[in-house]
C-alpha cells in the first residue's frame, strides 16, 4: 500500500505502508549504521516517528537478547530498503514480523537522506504517517492532535525490582531506562534497585544506597518538575551519576539549564573530546535537548566532555561533591568500549565515599 510521511510544515515523502496503521509523533533521525532493533526499543524514543539514515534496514534480523525495553515506544518507523530475507545466526525474527508484531507504523522505500536533511534544515517537528488517499479531514484531525509531554511516565518501570547478587547498592532512578546500562552497572559490580521515576527523595534515601544512579529516558526534563525536585533532595546525601536526561536532570537540579536542540543527536558516531584527557571518542547518543553552558557559570559545576561537532556540553562533574554526568551512552560501546570508564569512575566514587 502507497503511504507518505507529511511534515507539520507540509513537505511530504512517499514510500510504501508496511502495515496500514497512522502515525503521529516528531519526527527524528538517527545516523546510526546498525542497531535498529535497540533503537526501536529504546524509551528515549518514546511517542517519536524515528527515521533511519542508513539505506539497507533489517539485513541481520532481530533477537530477543537485543531487546532494551519490555516493547517498542516509538510511533512511527521511516527507512529506506525494508529487508525481509535477512541473514545472522543469531536470528529469530525478521524485522518486518517483528514491527507488525509490536504494532510499530512504517513507511520504508523512502528517501530517509532527503528527510534528514530537511529536518537538519527546517527542524525537528511534528509529522504523520498515513496512507496515501487518506482524506484531508484527517489530515487535518492528526496534525490537531498535540504531541504529550511529560512521556517518562509511560516509559519507567510500572513496579520497583532489583538486579545482581551482591556488590555496592546502587538505586536506579529509571526515567526510560535500557538494558545495557543495567546489565553494565551489574558487571561493574553493582547491586541495583530500579525504582520508577515518581520515586520520592525520602523512599529513595530510606533504602540507605551506596550510589544513585539516574538514568537515559525520553522528552524535556522540565516537563517533569517533580521528579527534579526529588532530585535536588538526594543532591549532597549520596554519590550520583546521570546519563542523558539524567544528565540535564542533575544540572536543572543544581540551578543551571536545559534547551531544546535544533534536531539533536542521535546515532553511533558522535565525537566527543574529553577536556581532561584531549581524547575524542566515538560516541552513542540519543536527545533532543541540551545542558546550556552559559547558565553553568556561578555553579560549582565544570564541564568536563564537549561535542566536537558543535562545541554543547557532553558531561559535567561537580566541584566539591561525588556528583558527575555525561550527555551520551557509554553503555552502547561504539568505540567499541572506550566509554566505559565511566563506570569505572562511578564505582570508584562511591568507594571513596564510603
Amino acid at each position: 500500500m502507497k503511504g507518505k510521511l507529511i511534515l507539520e510544515d507540509g513537505k511530504v515523502f512517499h514510500g510504501e505502508l508496511l502495515n496500514n496503521i497512522k502515525a503521529t509523533g516528531e519526527v527524528v533521525f538517527n545516523t546510526g549504521m546498525t542497531g535498529y532493533q535497540e533503537i526501536l526499543t529504546d524509551p528515549s524514543y518514546c511517542r517519536q516517528i524515528v527515521t533511519l539514515t542508513y539505506p539497507l534496514v533489517g539485513n541481520y534480523g532481530v533477537a530477543k537478547q537485543f531487546m532494551q525495553s519490555r516493547k517498542s515506544f516509538v510511533n512511527g518507523f521511516i527507512i529506506g530498503e525494508l529487508c525481509d530475507k535477512p541473514s545472522n545466526w543469531q536470528i529469530e525474527d525478521t524485522l518486518p514480523s517483528f514491527l507488525m508484531h509490536e504494532g510499530i507504523p512504517c513507511l520504508y522505500g523512502v528517501d530517509t537522506r532527503a528527510v534528514t536533511r530537511h529536518i537538519r534544515s527546517a527542524g525537528t517537528m511534528k509529522g504523520i504517517i498515513v496512507a496515501d488517499d487518506v482524506s484531508k479531514s484527517e489530515i487535518d484531525e492528526l496534525f490537531a492532535v498535540p504531541i504529550k509531554k511529560a512521556v517518562v511516565s509511560e516509559a519507567t518501570t510500572p513496579e520497583k525490582y532489583t538486579m545482581g547478587d551482591d556488590g555496592l547498592n546502587v538505586v536506579v532512578m529509571d526515567f526510560g531506562i535500557k538494558k545495557n546500562i543495567l546489565l553494565s552497572l551489574v558487571k561493574w559490580g553493582c547491586r541495583l534497585t530500579v525504582v520508577p521515576a515518581d520515586t520520592t527523595a525520602e523512599e529513595i534515601l530510606a533504602m540507605n544506597p551506596d550510589g544513585i544512579f539516574l538514568s537515559n529516558g525520553p522528552g524535556d526534563p522540565k516537563d517533569i518538575p517533580d521528579v527534579v525536585e526529588n532530585v535536588k533532595k538526594l543532591i549532597g546525601k549520596k554519590p550520583i551519576f546521570g546519563i542523558c536526561l539524567g544528565h540535564q536532570l542533575l544540572a536543572l537540579a543544581l540551578g543551571a539549564d536545559t534547551y531544546k536542540m535544533k534536531f539533536g543527536h542521535r546515532g553511533s558516531n558522535q565525537p566527543v573530546k574529553h577536556l581532561t584527557t584531549g581524547h575524542v571518542q566515538i560516541t552513542s547518543q540519543n536527545h533532543g535537548y541540551a545542558v546550556d553552558e552559559k547558565s553553568l557559570a556561578g555553579l560549582p559545576l565544570v564541564v568536563t566532555h564537549r561535542n566536537v561537532n558543535d562545541d554543547t556540553v557532553e558531561g559535567m562533574r561537580h566541584t566539591e561533591l561525588p556528583i558527575f554526568s555525561v550527555q551520551f551512552h557509554p553503555e552502547a560501546s561504539p568505540g567499541p568500549e572506550g566509554n566505559t570508564y565511566l563506570f569505572d569512575e562511578f564505582v570508584d566514587m562511591i568507594k571513596k565515599e564510603g
